[in-house]
C-alpha cells in the first residue's frame, strides 16, 4: 500500500544531557531552549525533512521519569500521529531503555518510527556526541521505502551509530560514547557513511490496523537478585509487600536458585496469592532455561514464569502493562510467556 508522507518529524524534548549547556557565570550545567538551540545548529538545513520541537516544561531528569511521564510522551505522540512521519524523543540516558520498553507496549500497532536518543555530553561541547545522534535520529525517524512504508517501525534507541530495538536494550557504559547495548538481539541499523539497514531484524506492522494507545500502566512492581546468602526475612518481607502485583527475579545464570525448602515454598505462595513472579538471568546474555537444571526446575514448579532473554527494563514494564491491561492473572503470565512486540526470544 502507498503511504501519503508528511516530511516532517517532531522532536519531543523531556531533558537529559543533550540539552544541557554551561552557564557563563557559574560554570554548571543547566538547560537550554531546544527550541533555540534548532536556530543555532547549521546542520538542521542539510536534512531533507522538516522538523518541529516540543518541548517538556520544565525539562526533567531522567533519573525523576515515571509512568505520568510515559503517559505524556505517548499522548504527545498519539495526538500528532497523522501529522509526522516519525518521532524524536531526547532523553535522559540513565532511565532511557526503562523508556523506550514502556512505549514499545504503550503504543501498540506502531507504524511509524519512535526513536530515542540522548547524549553523554552536551550538545553544545567542543567533543560532544550530541550532534551526530540527533542528526542520525532525525534521519532514521525520515527514512522510507519507496512505497512511503518507513524503514524502521517501532520504538528504537539511536546511540553511536547503533539502532537498536528499545526493549531490547539496556544502559551498560557510564563514560563512554557507547552507552547503549542490545545483548539477545542484532541492531536494526548501523550507521556508517550510510545507513545499512537489516530489514530481517526489524518488526513488520500490519498497515491496515490503526495505532492503538494504551495509556495505564501499574507500577506495583518490584525487582530483586538472588545472592549468596539472600535471607529467608528479606525475602518473605519482599513478598509480603501490600499491593504487590509483580515481582522481576534475578536469578543465577540460566534462571537457577538456591534449593532451599523456605525459598520455595514462599516463592510458591506468592505465586498461589496472585503475584507474578518472572524468573530473568543476571548474565546480560542468553535466557533463562528453568528445565536445563534441577535448581531451575523447581522454580518452575512453585508457578514461576520464565523471562526469556528478556532484559531488566523489559520485564518491568511489560508486567506495568499487563497487569493495568488484564485482571486475570493467568492472562498476564499467558502473554508474559509471548512475544508482544518483539521484546523476547520464544
Amino acid at each position: 500500500m502507498q503511504i501519503i508522507r508528511k516530511e516532517r518529524v517532531l522532536i519531543i524534548y523531556t531533558g537529559g544531557t543533550i540539552g544541557m549547556g554551561c552557564n557563563p557565570a557559574t560554570g554548571a550545567l543547566e538547560p537550554l531552549d531546544f527550541n533555540h538551540l534548532k536556530e543555532n545548529m547549521p546542520e538542521f538545513a542539510f536534512l531533507k525533512t522538516d522538523v518541529d520541537v516540543y518541548q517538556f516544561n520544565p525539562i526533567i531528569d531522567s533519573s525523576d521519569m515515571s509512568p505520568e511521564y510515559w503517559k505524556k510522551i505517548v499522548s504527545i505522540i498519539a495526538d500528532r500521529y497523522n501529522q509526522y512521519d516519525g518521532f524524536v524523543v531526547l532523553h535522559g540516558t540513565d532511565t532511557m531503555a526503562y523508556t523506550a520498553s514502556a512505549l514499545s507496549y504503550m503504543l501498540q500497532n506502531l507504524t511509524k518510527p519512535v526513536i530515542l536518543t540522548g547524549s553523554q555530553l552536551p550538545i553544545g561541547q567542543l567533543r560532544t556526541d550530541g550532534k551526530e545522534n540527533l542528526m542520525s535520529s532525525i534521519e532514521l525517524a525520515a527514512a522510507h521505502h519507496s512505497d512511503g512504508r518507513p524503514m524502521v517501525p517501532e520504538v528504537c534507541i539511536y546511540f553511536n551509530g547503533k539502532l537498536l530495538r528499545g526493549n531490547r536494550s539496556t544502559k551498560m557504559n557510564s563514560e563512554g560514547f557507547d552507552a547503549f547495548c542490545s545483548f539477545n538481539y542484532p541492531p536494526l541499523c548501523d550507521a556508517g557513511i550510510s545507513f545499512a539497514f537489516h530489514e530481517h531484524n526489524i518488526l513488520q506492522p500490519d498497515y491496515s490496523k490503526p495505532l492503538t494507545v494504551n495509556t495505564q500502566m501499574d507500577a506495583n512492581v518490584m525487582v530483586f537478585s538472588l545472592f549468596p546468602g539472600i535471607g529467608e526475612n528479606i525475602v518473605k518481607n519482599v513478598l509480603d509487600i501490600p499491593n504487590l502485583h509483580a515481582i522481576v527475579m534475578r536469578s543465577y545464570g540460566s534462571g537457577n536458585a538456591p534449593q532451599q525448602a523456605w525459598l520455595i515454598n514462599l516463592l510458591r505462595d506468592a505465586s498461589d496469592r496472585g503475584i507474578t513472579v518472572v524468573n530473568i538471568s543476571q548474565c546480560v546474555t542468553g535466557a533463562v532455561e528453568m528445565n536445563r537444571y534441577d535448581t531451575g526446575y523447581q522454580l518452575k514448579e512453585t508457578g514461576i514464569v520464565s523471562g526469556y532473554d528478556s532484559t531488566v527494563e523489559s520485564a518491568v514494564t511489560k508486567l506495568m502493562y499487563l497487569h493495568a491491561r488484564y485482571n486475570n492473572i493467568d492472562d498476564v503470565r499467558r502473554y508474559m510467556n509471548q512475544s508482544i512486540c518483539g521484546e523476547i526470544t520464544i
